[in-house]
């Protein structure tokens, strides 16, 4: 076997040079920025960097969300809120998709925030929605935002507020918040929307039993869905129902009675019902002073949430707190203690 000799060269004719360092950048001034007024701009990219900051549970990355944040708030509140929820296969992806296009095209700016469920076991989400409204999410008045629930109750993420600012601060007007649909859960998000409207199907038994009086109680408006082809008579009948329901109930808005409408996102019908009752609602809330004081209220009930978070957090925050839980919860299940012992000695130390 010969080998033959190479030439001795540089392998490509360039001058060696030293190895390039990669360092990452902190945020600077000049990049909030930019940040900042692209989302004023409008832009969806940058909006979409921006939600993701406010979500981060990385320390640095949610110092920049908030300041980014605190600097929009001027820009914020002129919108309408509309919280969207309804039992598993009530269609509120196809209801939000075809009213969304509606508005979008009537020259609104909607944003959608859309909340799935995350595993219990995995902690993951499927994050689907913008698949699920693929026509909507390519209009450029709309702006879509999956984010997983990761374990927060009420069918919402624990920074849909916040998400909720900064599309308003990018100029979205409309915003409409769909919650995981599990039930009885929905019950935060009444109290971060302006509107609050409960999607319901026909054919599920006695309506009712179709869904809890605790869920009822908290709607603005109701749509009996998919009113199209033979279900229409079931429809007819089922309005009749929730509307005879609804005159049982306290109303969720002062001096409101709740409308029962019937909607066919797939033959486009019941659409422009429901948007005159949302702007029949803002008006009558707006001269009665009501818009403005439940926001006020929304805002209180909010601070108070996050200090109960906040203490929670700082309470397993603290050296050796977890151990000492560790260590309570394997006397109380060995038998050895009571819960409400286990607490006094948690507190006592």
């Amino acid at each position: 076997m010969h080998v033959m000799r190479g030439i001795e060269s540089t392998h490509d004719g360039f001058v060696a040079s030293s190895r390039k360092r990669f360092v990452k950048k902190d945020p600077s001034h000049k990049n909030l920025d930019v940040l900042q007024q692209e989302i004023e701009n409008g832009s969806r990219l940058y909006l979409a960097r921006g939600i993701t900051l406010l979500e981060s549970t990385k320390p640095s990355d949610k110092k920049v969300g908030q300041e980014v944040l605190t600097n929009l708030l001027p820009k914020t509140g002129n919108c309408i809120r509309i919280g969207i929820t309804g039992v598993p296969g009530a269609g509120k992806s196809t209801f939000i998709e075809a009213f969304g296009l509606m508005l979008a095209d009537m020259g609104h700016k909607v944003a959608v925030l859309a909340i799935d469920p995350s595993s219990t076991l995995t902690g993951g989400s499927i994050l689907g929605d913008k698949t699920r409204m693929e026509e909507l999410a390519r209009h450029k008045n709309a702006f879509i935002r999956p984010s997983p629930s990761a374990g927060t109750l009420g069918g919402v993420h624990k920074k849909s507020r916040e998400t909720m600012l900064l599309c308003e601060a990018a100029g979205y007007d409309v915003i409409l918040i769909e919650t995981v649909g599990v039930g009885q859960g929905e019950t935060i998000v009444r109290g971060m929307v302006d509107y609050f409207l409960l999607l319901v199907l026909t054919g599920a038994g006695d309506e009712l039993q179709g869904m809890k009086k605790g869920i009822m109680e908290l709607t603005d408006g109701v749509v009996v869905h998919k009113n199209d082809g033979a279900n229409k008579p079931l429809v007819k009948k089922t309005v009749r129902e929730y509307t005879r329901i609804m005159h049982m109930l306290q109303p969720a808005s002062p001096e409101w009675t709740s409308r029962v409408q019937p909607v066919s996102s797939i033959e486009k019908t019941g659409l422009e019902a429901v948007w005159e009752t949302v702007l029949e609602f803002e008006k009558e809330m707006k001269e009665k002073n009501h818009w403005d004081t439940r926001r006020q209220h929304q805002t209180r009930d909010w601070f108070h949430s996050m200090i109960r978070d906040h203490l929670i957090d700082s309470f397993f925050s603290e050296s050796g707190r977890k151990t000492q839980v560790k260590a309570l919860e394997e006397e109380l299940l060995d038998g050895h203690l009571t819960v409400t012992g286990a607490i006094d000695r948690l507190f006592s130390s």
